[in-house]
């Protein structure tokens, strides 16, 4: 099993830095946002726009 760890640890670090990996974080949590916003601003959406007596 340590033998495994090594070669992981070796393959990860052929790398240069983590450029990918926060690229995915920044877009992942850049399309959360979105979705939450969403989320939160339609229960603000007037439901009865279309019926107001008032117009």
């Amino acid at each position: 099993m340590p033998e495994t760890a090594v070669l992981l640890a070796a393959a990860a670090s052929d790398t240069h830095g983590p450029g990918d990996t926060l690229r995915i974080v920044l877009l992942v949590s850049m399309v959360g946002a979105v979705l939450l916003a969403w989320f939160l601003l339609r229960g603000y959406r007037d439901k009865d726009a279309d019926n107001d007596p008032n117009d």
